[in-house]
C-alpha cells in the first residue's frame, strides 16, 4: 500500500560471495527494505525489532538460536532450494517462527544435471576435452571408449520430484528404471515411466548400471552409501549425488574408485564445498565433480527468488504460505 512502510527483511549480504543477486535486488527492494547482516549488526538496537523475515540465500545468513533471541518479531523465514538439513526447524517453530523453501522450481533443472553428469561420464567428456585440447596430443586412440547409456540399467534412489523427472528423462534413453524409495508410487506413475519399485535398496544397487541419488539429507540418509553399499554395487557401475555430499561416505567412495569395486563416479555435491585443494578425489581421473549447480540457470533462480518473496509476503500478511516446510 502506497506510504505504508515496507517490511524489514534481513539478508547476508547483497553482491559478493553469497549474497542476494544483483539483478534480484530491483524486485525485492519493491517489497522489503533489505538489511544486510553488516547494517543489522551495526545497529542491532533499532533493527532488532524491526526485522519480520529472514530471506536465506545460500543458506546464509546462518540462523542459531542466539540471532532468533534479538529478533522479537521475526515471522517467517524463506529459504532458497529445496534442501533444509541447514535449518534447525523445531529450534524456528519453539520462536514461533515459520519456514518455507523452492522445492519445486529447483526439480527440472536438477534432473537435466543429473543426466548431463550421467552422459559426460559414461562418454568421459571431461577426459575426452581434455585430450582434444592437450598441446601433446598427436592423435585420438581408436580405443577411447565410453559405457552405454541407452538401454542401461538406472536405479534411483529417491523417487520424489526430482526423481521422478531424471526417470521421465532416461526413459526417452529407453533405460530400465529401478528405483527405492520411501513409500511407493502409484501404479499409474510407475507406468508412465516404465519404473519398478525396489522396497530393498540392496536390490537396486546389484542391478544398476548407473545409480543416482535424488534423497534429501536427513538422519536416516546420511551415510545412506557407504563401504557395504559399494561394495553392492557392479564393478562396471556408475554413482550420480544430486542429492548431499553427506548422503555419501566419501571415504569410502575414494576407496572404491581407487581400487575399481565401481567404474566411476559424477558428484554435483560434496562435503565440504568445495573440497580441499589436496582431496583425493581432484586426483582421480574416474570422478566428475561440478560445484553443486543444480539449480543453478538464470531462469530458476529468478523464480526461486519470486517464490521466497511470495512467501515472505503471504507470512507477514498473516495468510497461508506457499510452499510452507512443517514439521
Amino acid at each position: 500500500m502506497e506510504g505504508q512502510e515496507l517490511p524489514y527483511v534481513l539478508v547476508d549480504c547483497i553482491g559478493e560471495r553469497y549474497g542476494v543477486y544483483e539483478d534480484h535486488v530491483g524486485f525485492l527492494k519493491k517489497r522489503f527494505h533489505l538489511i544486510t547482516m553488516k547494517e543489522y549488526l551495526e545497529n542491532k538496537t533499532f533493527l532488532s525489532k524491526k526485522i519480520r523475515a529472514i530471506y536465506m540465500w545460500y543458506h546464509k545468513p546462518a540462523i542459531d538460536e542466539e540471532l532468533l533471541q534479538s529478533l522479537p518479531n521475526l515471522k517467517v523465514v524463506a529459504s532458497s532450494g529445496v534442501g533444509i538439513d541447514h535449518l534447525d526447524l523445531k529450534l524456528l517453530s519453539s520462536y514461533g517462527v515459520k519456514v518455507a523453501n523452492t522445492p519445486f522450481i529447483v526439480s527440472t533443472d536438477t534432473a537435466d544435471l543429473g543426466m548431463a553428469l550421467m552422459l559426460a561420464s559414461s562418454r568421459r567428456l571431461v577426459e575426452g576435452h581434455e585430450m582434444a585440447v592437450s598441446p601433446d596430443t598427436e592423435y585420438f586412440p581408436a580405443d577411447w571408449l565410453g559405457v552405454e547409456v541407452s538401454g542401461a540399467t538406472l536405479g534411483i534412489v529417491g523417487m520424489g520430484t526430482i526423481g521422478y523427472k531424471v526417470a521421465e528423462r532416461a526413459k526417452a534413453f529407453e533405460m530400465k528404471i529401478l528405483y527405492h524409495n520411501r513409500n511407493q508410487r502409484k501404479k499409474e506413475e510407475e507406468s508412465a515411466i516404465g519404473a519398478v519399485y525396489c522396497k530393498k535398496i540392496d536390490d537396486l544397487l546389484q542391478q544398476s548400471d548407473f545409480v543416482l541419488l535424488a534423497v534429501n539429507l536427513t538422519p536416516q540418509t546420511r551415510k545412506l552409501i557407504g563401504k557395504r553399499e559399494l561394495e553392492l554395487m557392479k564393478p562396471t557401475a556408475t554413482l550420480i549425488n544430486i542429492s548431499r555430499g553427506l548422503v555419501v561416505d566419501q571415504d569410502a567412495l575414494v576407496e572404491a574408485l581407487q581400487n575399481k569395486v565401481i567404474r566411476a563416479a559424477a558428484l554435483d555435491v560434496t562435503y565440504p564445498e568445495p573440497l580441499p585443494r589436496d582431496h583425493p578425489f581432484l586426483k582421480l581421473k574416474n570422478v566428475i565433480i561440478t560445484p553443486h549447480i543444480g539449480s543453478a540457470t538464470k531462469k530458476t533462480r529468478w523464480v526461486m527468488m519470486e517464490e521466497m518473496a511470495e512467501s515472505i509476503e503471504a507470512g507477514l500478511a498473516g495468510l497461508p504460505i506457499p510452499r510452507e516446510v512443517l514439521l
